[in-house]
């Protein structure tokens, strides 16, 4: 199967995609587990609610797959695992990919697989580890025709909030997102910036490779919809959020609102109807 037939299957026939990101429990921190606890429960909601895509790690993906069926969610396959997130950091950092990563993405039918890319403040290593897995990763999906999506991440001081924090500084994000594209990304999985209404900055620097927004922590529904629409305006392709999903009161009728605006385009109002009071 080539990239292409693979990113058939990850975007819909418009183009878009929404991906519902349910692979936090990998990075290791408590707070992360917050309503995903039962993940079965969750995968279920989620195939009901109909994304095009969830994203699982190794360990959790046959919940999806082993789902009969055709109508359902295609799978992302989380390829790394970091102890970047903490608010007391360790000793160490490292970021890691799992073993026959691709093999792995290919045996679960994987549509594509994601890796990070991260920017931590005065943390060389942990980006130097980051480019080793792109560079490692990048031959084994030309191989075996998989699509990778590359998810550069600007963060803030972990002294400034009690753990690292989105940046949203656009002159920090467009040289780690060209980087990514640089190093051979099929898609770009990247923070909003700052200012909304420059992300069509991001969308040129990505030179025509789809880029989904990620989603970032917990907001208020009005400020998630509205935030999503404006950024579908600026020429993105789809999203990917996770905590505003998995950790709202209905996770159906959030994932319904934001596919209608992924897809259909509509207002923030309008979408509302689907979360309900």
């Amino acid at each position: 199967m080539s990239v292409t037939s693979r990113l058939n299957r990850l975007f819909a026939a418009d183009g878009k995609c929404f991906d519902v990101a349910v692979d936090h429990g990998f990075f290791g921190e408590r707070g992360f587990l917050t309503d995903i606890e039962d993940m079965h429960a969750v995968v279920n909601t989620l195939i009901d609610a109909n994304p095009d895509a969830i994203q699982l790690s190794i360990g959790q993906a046959a919940i999806l797959q082993n789902v009969a069926g055709k109508a359902k969610p295609s799978l992302v396959l989380r390829t790394d695992v970091a102890n970047v997130y903490g608010k007391t950091l360790p000793r160490k950092l490292y970021s890691r990919i799992i073993g026959n990563a691709v093999e792995q993405g290919l045996r679960l039918d994987a549509a594509c697989v994601v890796v990070n890319l991260f920017n931590l403040p005065e943390q060389p290593e942990v980006y130097e580890a980051c480019i080793q897995n792109i560079c490692q990763l990048k031959p084994e999906c030309e191989r075996y025709g998989m699509p990778l999506m590359i998810e550069p991440l600007v963060m803030k001081d972990n002294a400034s909030a009690g753990g690292y924090m989105v940046d949203g500084d656009i002159d920090k994000i467009l040289p780690l997102v060209r980087q990514a594209i640089e190093l051979g990304a099929d898609i770009i999985k990247a923070d909003p910036c700052d200012d909304v209404s420059q992300y069509h900055r991001v969308i040129q620097v990505a030179a025509g490779k789809p880029v989904l927004v990620r989603g970032g922590g917990k907001v208020p529904d009005a400020e998630i919809l509205q935030r999503t629409y404006d950024l579908m305006q600026q020429g993105a392709k789809g999203i990917v959020y996770g905590r505003n999903v998995i950790q709202h009161r209905s996770p159906a009728g959030m994932t319904r609102a934001l596919m209608a605006i992924v897809h259909d385009g509509a207002l923030p109002d309008a979408a509302l109807q689907f979360i309900g009071a």
